[in-house]
């Protein structure tokens, strides 16, 4: 599959939002390493912050089928304006993707794309916890 074609699944995916509040439809379609494509759309909740976004739905059912190693994401909106992953969605893509990971972000006539390591640089990882531990072990902290 192609880069176009893995925005056009994101495109589809945004088909079933659930966005009463934002009306702002985002579909993300998440490529594992053995090319299987995964799904998901953001689905609003009234509070806002029991929203679930379209990248951790379609993180949450590639891991649900058994995968953890993703080749790329692709993210799209109705608006076509780009978006992007926000820092949370950022975060859970770390932690099963490496800073290589392409991020396909469709602009309607065109594909930005980028890298995860560049759209968040230093995450926190299990390394990051593993050192912060050393550190306090070795401070007496």
């Amino acid at each position: 599959m192609n880069d176009a074609e893995l925005v056009d699944r994101a495109r589809e995916a945004f088909e079933g939002a659930y966005v009463p509040y934002s009306e702002y439809p985002v579909g993300a379609a998440l490529e594992t390493a053995d090319g299987e494509v995964f799904l998901g759309c953001n689905i609003e909740n009234a509070n806002y912050s029991n929203s679930l976004h379209a990248e951790e739905v379609a993180i949450a059912e590639a891991v649900k089928n058994g995968h953890d190693e993703f080749t790329r994401l692709a993210v799209a909106s109705a608006a076509e304006d780009g978006v992007t992953p926000c820092g949370m969605c950022r975060q859970t893509l770390a932690e099963f993707g490496d800073a290589d990971l392409p991020v396909l972000c469709d602009e309607g006539d065109h594909i930005a794309e980028y890298v995860l390591g560049d759209l968040i640089p230093n995450t926190i990882s299990l390394q990051t916890l593993e050192d912060a531990e050393a550190n306090r072990a070795t401070d007496g902290k």
